[in-house]
């Protein structure tokens, strides 16, 4: 196993640490960033989302920079993106700080394109993640460590940029799904 996939191995290691660090009720108090009181579990948790989400860029980086691009990496690298951005935002429903609807919508986009990606795997071809895909990664990843950190820093001034930017992610999850259909529309017509 290469460097970059042991990375997203990692990457899914840290997914249940941040689970238990969520919902595992800590006596670690609160802690205050500015003018906002958050539990410390919160920021701890969003600390490790956002350790875990840069190793998402860090091994695309390294596969792509040193030729170490796998389709073993190809595999891993959506799944453990899907599995932390799923994990995140359940966690997020459980806590009343997304509403259930928008989390059923990108889960559902996510089982989609993994299904979709299945079919086409079992027909030999491995997919790369295209543009709309990274930057609806991007997208959720800014809003799921906004939500998590309480919208710091923008609490303060009382602008919504946790909502916005979850908005925001969600259009981008449902363009990225159906370009990915779109693109890969062949299979349809040509599946028995």
């Amino acid at each position: 196993m290469n460097l970059p996939n042991k990375i997203t191995v990692t990457r899914i290691c840290l997914i249940p640490v941040f689970i238990i660090i969520m919902l595992v009720p800590f006596p670690w108090g609160n802690v205050e960033l500015l003018s906002i009181s958050m539990p410390t579990a919160h920021l701890i948790g969003a600390i490790i989302f956002i350790i875990a989400s840069i190793t998402d860029w860090f091994d695309g980086h390294l596969a792509r920079k040193y030729n170490l691009v796998t389709n073993l990496g190809k595999f891993l690298d959506p799944l453990a993106d899907k599995l932390l951005v799923s994990s995140a935002l359940i966690i997020l429903t459980e806590l009343g700080l997304v509403p259930s609807w928008i989390v059923i919508v990108i889960i559902s986009r996510e089982f989609a394109i993994t299904g979709l990606r299945a079919i086409l795997a079992g027909e030999g071809e491995i997919v790369a993640a295209a543009m709309p895909g990274k930057i609806k990664m991007w997208a959720q990843t800014i809003a799921i460590a906004l939500l998590l950190l309480h919208n710091f820093p923008f609490e303060p001034i009382h602008f919504p940029f946790a909502t916005i930017a979850l908005w925001i992610a969600m259009i981008f999850t449902v363009y990225s799904g159906w370009d990915y259909i779109y693109k890969n529309r062949s299979i349809f017509s040509n599946s028995k």
